[in-house]
């Protein structure tokens, strides 16, 4: 965390958190949702929910991206942040809290740029999704890495476990939208699902 990050920390300790403003999707990539882009619909669609997703704008400041991505950490409850100097920012994850890209040499960054460490198991939803566990945490290869995946999926270095998506929040721990967690039917495009 950003030392001027924990200065304004100690200096305003009690800023409300706030929910659904900022979103990771797929891909990677950081989505900026204002309010009424949060009233037509989710950041990701769970299934069987009859709604469009609204992803927001996409965040493109370099900067910007790269301040979110050394202050970002998860919380004891598995909701991934942002702090924003003296404001928790909790994220929507339209996947995983991490996004693979694999390198040719072989390592797993994370979408920050961190490297994953040990790939510990591979596991391949009813999609074909596939994720890695890593030292770093769990996540998903990134579309355009699929080749090279695939490459060391025949060459026995990754052995895929079959796993349902839907599944993966609760088996590794984290939230894919605390603010459905924390609004629940309370948002007009969540009434009547089981959100």
């Amino acid at each position: 965390m950003d030392d001027i990050v924990k200065a304004a920390l100690a200096k305003w300790p009690n800023v409300p958190d706030c929910f659904g403003w900022l979103g990771l999707d797929a891909r990677g990539h950081w989505y900026m949702r204002d309010d009424r882009c949060q009233r037509s619909g989710p950041f990701a669609v769970e299934p069987g929910e009859a709604v469009g997703a609204c992803k927001g704008s996409r965040l493109l400041h370099d900067k910007l991206i790269d301040f979110i991505h050394r202050n970002c950490a998860a919380d004891e409850a598995g909701q991934w942040f942002f702090q924003n100097g003296p404001q928790r920012v909790y994220l929507e994850l339209e996947a995983t809290p991490f996004i693979w890209r694999l390198q040719p040499d072989g390592r797993v960054l994370a979408h920050t740029g961190q490297d994953a460490g040990m790939v510990h198991r591979s596991l391949l939803d009813e999609q074909g999704h596939l994720y890695l566990a890593t030292s770093l945490g769990i996540g998903l290869v990134h579309t355009s890495d699929m080749v090279q995946a695939a490459d060391a999926v025949e060459q026995g270095q990754w052995v895929p476990e079959p796993v349902l998506a839907g599944n993966l929040p609760a088996a590794w721990g984290f939230v894919r939208s605390p603010q459905r967690r924390q609004a629940g039917a309370a948002r007009p495009w969540l009434a009547g699902t089981a959100g």
